[in-house]
């Protein structure tokens, strides 16, 4: 019995590539840094960065390119393979393959994303508030809204 499994958390180096097989299956390429901290000989601190290249199927491909960008935190658990190539240069090269098993998402979304949700619940909040004031209909909660709501123009503050 033999078992391969690699367990990442890293960043995107770049935006996320989806492809579709001739069949229709959606994969999703994409290339994950892994950085580590540690000291060397002389006792100085030293970053070890990692580039893994990241293979993605399916559904899970297609959410990957939809949420995922340059700079956005994931983990991946997959299998890893050790592919040689070589360079411009003619010196041999080893890049590290991962066949992804299951991603999720870490991190916050972005800002963009947070900034749109913000602006359709003032625009809600707006069209409530323009709701409540055009009709005169009493209200059945034990306080009386309508009555007890006083807008910012009527409250008098003086700033």
């Amino acid at each position: 019995m033999s078992f391969n499994k690699i367990t990442i958390v890293g960043y995107l180096g770049r935006d996320p590539e989806l492809r579709y097989t001739p069949q229709g299956t959606a994969l999703c390429k994409m290339s994950i840094a892994a950085t580590e901290r540690r000291k060397n000989v002389a006792g100085e601190a030293e970053e070890h960065t990692t580039w893994f290249r990241v293979t993605v199927w399916g559904r899970q491909a297609e959410l990957a390119n939809e949420y995922l960008a340059k700079g956005r935190q994931v983990y991946v658990e997959g299998r890893l393979r050790i592919e040689e190539y070589t360079d411009r240069e003619g010196q041999k090269r080893f890049s590290a393959e991962v066949n992804a098993t299951d991603i999720q998402f870490l991190g916050q979304r972005a800002e963009s994303t947070i900034t749109t949700t913000t602006e359709e619940v003032a625009t809600t909040q707006q069209d409530e508030t323009t709701e409540s004031k055009n009709s005169r209909k009493p209200s059945k909660s034990k306080r009386n809204s309508e009555e007890k709501m006083v807008s910012i123009e009527e409250d008098g503050i003086p700033f």
